[in-house]
């Protein structure tokens, strides 16, 4: 049973995890722990580069895993993704390809690769199939990232179909939750807006400026409710075909704006600067095939994860917002 410390699974698996002390990273080990994994290693970055072949092969030479998490990534809102296009695009197409490419050669029972719903067409109907993905171009402020994680899908399934590799390919819309980065070099949109109103509210700002028209809207997972869904997906599922984790819910990001103003108790005018871009116009995932393959379902309604958040932030200012890109 999943969830059960004494599933015969976990209790027989040595689980390696890349980019563990992240923030998705850190709630997927929490995960584990409570459904009972028997050993888990999180390497970090200084240990080894997975941007170079030699230290992915070390790595998974090394521990032997039955099982890989694949989390390690290097993101950004959209400032970030429109300031480094090339560092995100590179960085993230060589740790994905050679995380694989170790897993291979080493014949690793199976591993888990994290994609981004960043991959989808811009104009991909709402809500998103999975079966949409190849339909168009990405947004362009972030294409040059979600089009390198998307070739990790690829990779994975002409793996599999050559050389028979269990991988699967899992796509969270887009996380939330305590722990997140709240530097403005590499925060995405709910923790760039929270430290904005609090820091408002706090000096007694009359206003605050938000980027675009607030016509965009956008789907929130809960960090531990991904970290659920990896963590059930790599128990049961197999299969070549990516994955949504998601809600099935969006919100305008002027609603969302109000809604952060009113958690943390800012009152001033919103300012929009429609000089600045929205980003994709809308995002929404269809989750029905997370739900029939391997029962996930989120479970943290947003306006109580974002009380948490917001708590969070405020009682962890400082590593909240430690720059860490």
């Amino acid at each position: 049973m999943v969830g059960d410390p004494h599933s015969d699974f976990w209790r027989h698996r040595k689980v390696l995890v890349t980019g563990g002390n992240g923030f998705l990273g850190s709630a997927v080990l929490r995960e584990l722990h409570d459904v009972g994994a028997a050993e888990v290693v999180a390497p970090s970055a200084a240990e080894y580069d997975l941007r170079r072949r030699d230290d992915a092969e070390a790595m998974i030479g090394l521990h032997s895993p039955d099982l890989v998490i694949h989390l390690a990534a290097k993101v950004g809102g959209i400032g970030a993704n429109m300031e480094r296009p090339s560092d995100l695009y590179l960085d993230n197409l060589l740790m994905g390809t050679h995380l694989l490419d170790a897993t291979l050669r080493a014949r690793t029972p199976k591993t888990v690769v994290i994609g981004t719903i960043c991959s989808y067409p811009k104009f991909t109907p709402v809500p998103f199939s999975e079966d949409s993905l190849w339909q168009g171009y990405p947004e362009e402020t972030n294409a040059p990232y979600g089009i390198a994680k998307l070739a990790q899908l690829v990779q994975l399934q002409a793996n599999r179909d050559q050389y028979g590799q269990s991988a699967i390919y899992l796509m969270p819309t887009n996380l939330y939750g305590p722990g997140d980065k709240f530097h403005p070099s590499v925060s995405h949109v709910i923790p760039a807006l929270i430290k904005k109103c609090v820091d408002a509210a706090e000096s007694g700002a009359d206003s605050i400026e938000v980027w675009g028209t607030g016509t965009a809207s956008r789907e929130f997972l809960y960090v531990d409710d991904a970290a659920h869904g990896i963590v059930l997906a790599a128990q049961l599922y197999d299969g070549r075909d990516p994955v949504n984790l998601g809600t099935d819910e969006e919100m305008p990001i002027r609603d969302l704006v109000g809604l952060i103003c009113e958690l943390v108790g800012f009152d001033g005018e919103i300012r929009w600067d429609t000089t600045k871009p929205d980003g994709q116009p809308r995002r929404r995932v269809d989750p029905s095939r997370a739900r029939d393959a391997f029962g996930f379902e989120a479970r943290v309604p947003f306006r109580e994860g974002l009380r948490r958040t917001i708590d969070w932030y405020r009682e962890n200012r400082e590593q909240a917002e430690a720059r860490d890109s």
